[in-house]
């Protein structure tokens, strides 16, 4: 077979439609806006007519995106989407990172720990006491832990210092 170099632009098309399992040959109009459509298991006559006819005009509206797409041309929307600012900093940040096979296997393992615990947690949920149990102990630390160091200002001033002392040993004083 020899192939021609014209640009010649695609369409979908269909000679015929499928109506109660026989195929009724129809000329088309326009090439683009025929589409073959099945009748559902058991329909009535009216209910078969609605949906072919439903179909029909729904695969003409897909008949020309497909068309549209199939010659090159480019909808309006697609051409001009730019990349968000937050995906090009990622991207300076991942070429900065060295030892990317180490990043990589810590974002995996880190999933699948994120995988793991929901998997545990909902299995201790389905248990029938634990939740409850498991509920009560929350209150009563919430609790224990807003009278130990919320409630007087000498025990919130210390937590507030804790908190600070621990956030300068783990980033570094600046």
């Amino acid at each position: 077979m020899a192939s021609t170099a014209t640009s010649t632009p695609l369409s979908l098309s269909s000679s015929s439609t499928l109506v109660d399992n026989k195929v009724s040959p129809r000329q088309p109009s326009n090439p683009s806006s025929q589409c073959v459509t099945l009748p559902t298991l058991a329909p009535s006559l009216q209910s078969q007519y609605r949906t072919a006819m439903t179909t029909t005009a729904y695969c003409k509206k897909i008949a020309r995106n497909v068309v549209a797409m199939a010659t090159g041309e480019a909808p309006a929307e697609v051409a001009t989407t730019e990349i968000p600012e937050i995906v090009k900093t990622i991207q300076e940040a991942w070429d900065k990172v060295e030892d990317k096979y180490a990043v990589s296997s810590l974002a995996v393992a880190a999933v699948v720990a994120l995988w793991g615990s929901t998997g545990l947690v909902s299995a201790i949920e389905r248990l029938p006491l634990i939740p409850g149990v498991l509920e009560l102990v929350g209150i009563g630390y919430t609790g224990w832990f807003a009278y130990k160091n919320l409630v007087f200002k000498p025990d919130r001033e210390a937590l507030i210092k804790k908190i600070k002392d621990t956030y300068e040993e783990i980033i570094g004083s600046s």
